[in-house]
């Protein structure tokens, strides 16, 4: 009697479910993040030490005499010599108590100003026309009226910079208000927004990135007035000591005092930059590549 046999069947073999071919996956990363491997605050400081360092060349070579532009180890003598004595924090002091006054009123009357023009359009037709009229009048020029009006104390000093600072903050803060997309508004009416919840919700902070640049305009703005106003009829801060440097042919002193305006509007505008991180964390947007 003959039996068959099966062919013996090829074994498998064993395969625990956590093994296999499964390949190798590897994390995305983007090319931004791969190319970044110099710190950005490495990257950032860079462009001013190099131009530091080729302000020292030219300075001790001699292709800049000391008496157009100073070196930088002169310059930083004669700070801290100013430090030393006292006159530059002083000036300093002043300074920003002027500007942190003017930038103050500005805030107040230009945000208003394009409150009341944003968001009615009465307000718009009353006072849209004669803010673009006032604005193409150069501020300072206006500077003689103003001494004739308020006379020759801290008064047209912050005036000026009010105005300086007034209306770049109108015209960032309106087109902010007007810019904001009517299907949100349409959206906060079919929820049942009021029109005060439709502005508090929906259109201030819309309008918001566009105040915030406005605002780091006007600090811009803010500077070059105060350089304006504190030399004229002034009697202390930075544009004061510029005066008297400048009466005794001190290029010294004068860069000094330019530097300390530079840094001053660079602190300013970091901390600005610090509140638009802050306040737009709901806003994503491109950074770079």
């Amino acid at each position: 009697m003959s039996v068959s046999h099966a062919p013996p069947t090829p074994s498998k073999p064993d395969i625990s479910p956590m093994e296999g071919s499964v390949p190798d996956l590897q994390p995305l990363v983007p090319t931004s993040s791969r190319r970044a491997r110099v710190p950005r605050w490495l990257r950032r400081t860079s462009g001013p030490v190099l131009l530091l360092a080729l302000w020292q060349l030219l300075s001790g070579t001699g292709v800049l005499p000391s008496d157009v532009l100073p070196s930088p180890g002169r310059v930083a003598r004669v700070a801290g010599d100013m430090m030393a004595d006292g006159s530059l924090p002083a000036a300093m002091a002043t300074s920003l108590q002027r500007v942190a006054a003017g930038l103050a009123l500005g805030l107040v009357v230009g945000t208003g100003l394009a409150l009341v023009s944003g968001l009615f359009r009465i307000g718009e037709d009353l006072v849209d026309a004669p803010v673009q009229m006032l604005r193409t009048v150069p501020f300072v020029g206006l500077i003689p009226l103003l001494i004739i009006w308020f006379g020759i104390g801290e008064a047209p000093k912050v005036a000026v910079i009010t105005l300086g600072v007034t209306f770049p903050l109108y015209l960032n803060v309106y087109a902010g208000i007007r810019g904001v997309d009517a299907q949100l508004i349409e959206a906060g009416e079919s929820l049942g927004l009021s029109r005060r919840g439709l502005v508090r919700h929906v259109v201030l902070p819309g309008a918001l990135p566009g105040a915030m640049t406005g605002l780091r305009y006007s600090l811009g703005i803010a500077w070059l007035a105060l350089v304006f106003a504190e030399q004229v009829n002034a009697d202390s801060g930075i544009g004061f000591l510029m005066v008297q440097a400048r009466d005794f042919l001190r290029t010294d002193v004068i860069v000094v005092c330019l530097v300390v305006y530079a840094f001053l509007g660079l602190l300013a505008d970091f901390v600005v930059r610090f509140l638009e991180r802050l306040l737009l964390q709901w806003r994503p947007t491109f950074t770079g590549r």
